[in-house]
């Protein structure tokens, strides 16, 4: 019928904090969809992505003419540009790990990563496959990223 939609999921953020909300919950955030124009989702560091709304905005980057690809690299840095220093390396790269990934409406695919190493998978007529993701920083280039911990109250 040519309708779209958008789903996640979430395994949640090791020992978070009582309370956290991550993306995933959050429409445009975690997950957007607007029927003439595409859908958009995520995985990663959620608190980072609810910042910059996202998946509502790599939709809207897709609406101004953008590729899917396109607009997940720029909702990537433009991630980065709002991050806080304490969650940069002294170089200006994030100390966490961001993935977008999109569908437009003419049936166009793509994603985008904070760093490389991720892959995304794809099924249309042509079958089913893994395409590896475009991203920012090498692998090479990525910081060590600090374990997250909590105490226990």
């Amino acid at each position: 019928r040519g309708d779209i939609s958008s789903v996640t999921t979430t395994s949640g953020l090791s020992w978070k904090l009582p309370g956290r909300v991550g993306d995933s919950p959050i429409v445009g955030a975690g997950q957007y969809c607007d029927n003439t124009v595409g859908a958009a989702g995520s995985t990663g560091r959620g608190e980072a992505n609810i910042k910059v709304c996202g998946a509502f905005l790599i939709v809207e980057f897709m609406r101004q003419g953008m590729s899917p690809d396109q607009a997940c690299m720029k909702t990537i840095e433009r991630v980065i540009a709002m991050t806080e220093r304490r969650l940069l390396d002294p170089k200006g790269r994030p100390l966490f790990d961001l993935q977008f990934y999109a569908l437009s409406k003419d049936g166009r695919f793509g994603s985008a990563s904070a760093y490389e190493g991720y892959r995304y998978a794809v099924a249309d007529s042509s079958g089913a496959r893994l395409i590896p993701m475009p991203f920012k920083f090498a692998r090479s280039e990525r910081p060590e990223m600090p374990a997250v911990r909590c105490r226990r109250a």
